[in-house]
């Protein structure tokens, strides 16, 4: 880094710091989402994305949000960023940032907000990116919407922040355009327009996606070394439970636009409770196993969030049914409560042994090594990402 880069990234930090003493203040976690509901009416019905979702989120800790494709995770971020369009989608609820209740607030409101106290890092950042300007016009727009400089000033904060998020040259590279950089180089460009307005909390929708391993771990590796420097606290979407492993705190697992699991990382993928989560665990490869071996996959297909199911929207897929006495599963929604194993545990599932069925049924299936090791000493389980 620069002589002058070091210097702005200070002066930058005395401002961050100038700014959060001079904000509102406010006790408690920075993000809190309550009894949020988010639909979309449609021609063929109305679209449940996202039903009684809960859940709280503190400066410096990392929330993950896993789940397969058409379960809610972006719907859900997306409502947090105020990116629906009001006028076709119904929205109920509470999103309250730093304390502020953002559900009905103006559009005008919300740009003031959005990209200086909240940022999000979108899937695909060819697409997020402006073709027909250069990379350090959209970083200094960025800056410019939350801050009274020149053009100047705002261009050396844009070679700054690519400079820190890894841009090789920045000074240089600051004038050219999406497609002349690589697709680990343009989600670089995307955390560097994230976090220009030092956010206090960033939202990272799929940031690995299509990333070869090495450029896949150098992402994560700057996530959180810039959440060690701006104490921001970070949602993270992923289908990998391995960067969940590695990065989170906390873990939300959706299925069917609702919360099914959520706790501690190392507490839920050692101890799951809830049979999709089992069957997420069940899907990842295994790296030390024999080569002739086969993935286990979740059978038939995600809901129908046009009609979901009655129930639990999981029954018609979790081969755990029948272990539920009665018809509860088909015919009751099972409440997100309590785990067998603490209060910061939730699970929504009617199994009233799940830690039984897990060890004796599920555990053999997909890591048979790690069995007897857990009966012989009642260690814990191996989480994924050391299988």
């Amino acid at each position: 880094m620069t002589e002058a880069s070091n210097f702005l990234t200070e002066q930058n930090a005395r401002e961050a710091d100038q700014r959060r003493a001079d904000g509102p203040g406010f006790e408690g976690p920075y993000l809190v989402v309550e009894n949020l509901h988010v639909s979309f009416p449609t021609a063929d019905g109305t679209v449940q994305a996202v039903t009684d979702m809960s859940y709280s989120l503190e400066q410096g800790k990392t929330l993950g949000i896993v789940g397969e494709s058409g379960s809610g995770k972006s719907v859900s971020s997306m409502a947090i960023m105020g990116l629906h369009d009001m006028k076709r989608t119904h929205m109920t609820g509470s999103i309250r940032v730093g304390g502020r209740e953002i559900v009905g607030l103006s559009n005008n409101k919300m740009q003031s907000l959005r990209g200086g106290e909240v940022a999000m890092i979108f899937q695909d950042p060819l697409s997020s990116l402006h073709p027909f300007y250069s990379i350090g016009s959209q970083i200094s727009e960025a800056y410019l919407a939350h801050n009274k400089v020149s053009r100047s000033k705002a261009k050396a904060k844009a070679v700054e922040m690519l400079d820190r998020v890894g841009i090789p040259q920045a000074r240089s590279r600051v004038d050219d355009y999406p497609h002349q950089f690589s697709g680990g180089m343009r989600q670089r460009a995307m955390i560097a327009m994230a976090l220009v307005n030092d956010p206090k909390l960033l939202i990272a929708d799929e940031p690995t996606t299509a990333l070869d391993v090495t450029v896949q771990a150098q992402i994560l590796d700057l996530l959180q070394e810039l959440q060690r420097d701006f104490n921001s606290a970070i949602i993270i979407i992923t289908h990998d439970l391995g960067v969940v492993a590695e990065m989170a705190d906390q873990v939300l697992v959706m299925y069917g636009g609702r919360a099914v699991e959520h706790g501690p990382t190392k507490e839920l993928l050692t101890h799951p409770e809830m049979p999709y989560t089992w069957g997420l665990l069940s899907s990842v490869p295994d790296v030390t196993a024999d080569t002739s071996g086969r993935l286990i996959p979740i059978p038939g297909n995600p809901p129908s969030l046009l009609n979901p199911p009655s129930g639990c929207s999981f029954h018609p897929r979790c081969p755990h049914r029948d272990k539920v006495p009665g018809d509860l599963c088909r015919t009751e929604l099972p409440l997100l409560v309590e785990g067998t194993r603490g209060p910061e545990h939730l699970k929504r599932c009617h199994l009233a042994n799940p830690d039984m069925i897990y060890e004796t049924e599920v555990l053999p299936e997909i890591a048979p090594d790690l069995v007897d090791l857990t009966v012989a000493d009642g260690a814990d389980h191996v989480a994924p990402e050391n299988r």
